[in-house]
């Protein structure tokens, strides 16, 4: 990182931010092309998880390289001020990388979404048979993250 005064070293820094975040940007290699979307998502212990349907550009791109990056921050204000090379934002971010699988049994992907579903709500759920079976859970096991603030 360039400005060494904005990083965020601190794991349990970083993971606030990620418990904190709504939105987590997903980008996959599509050739020579990167591919972004924004996604739900939940985050425990290294790992990062996103449900999917079952078929779609992401999951292609995935199936044929798992190497992921990703993305989360929070927006903390604008700063605003006279000049405009004197405004500026206040947040926090995350990005790293890993590693992306698609989960397959029924108990992954119930375990899974139990996480992504604690990110917003802080509770469980019952899960129907037939929606497991519609829905692809991707786990992304994180290699490196760094995080930012300004």
């Amino acid at each position: 990182m360039r400005r060494k005064e904005k990083e965020i070293i601190n794991r349990q820094d970083i993971e606030k931010i990620l418990w904190g975040a709504s939105i987590c940007r997903l980008a996959m290699v599509d050739g020579n092309t990167p591919y972004m979307v924004p996604m739900n998502f939940g985050y425990k212990d290294g790992v990062l998880y996103f449900h999917s349907a079952p078929e779609g550009r992401k999951i292609d791109l995935i199936k044929i390289n798992p190497n992921v990056c990703f993305e989360v921050d929070q927006l903390i204000r604008f700063k605003k001020a006279k000049l405009a090379c004197d405004w500026g934002i206040i947040y926090k971010s995350v990005i790293g990388s890993g590693k992306a699988q698609l989960l397959d049994t029924p108990q992954e992907k119930e375990a899974a979404l139990d996480i992504i579903m604690s990110q917003y709500s802080g509770r469980k759920f019952e899960y129907p048979a037939k929606m497991l079976e519609k829905t692809i859970v991707i786990k992304v096991t994180i290699d490196r993250m760094t995080g930012k603030q300004s």
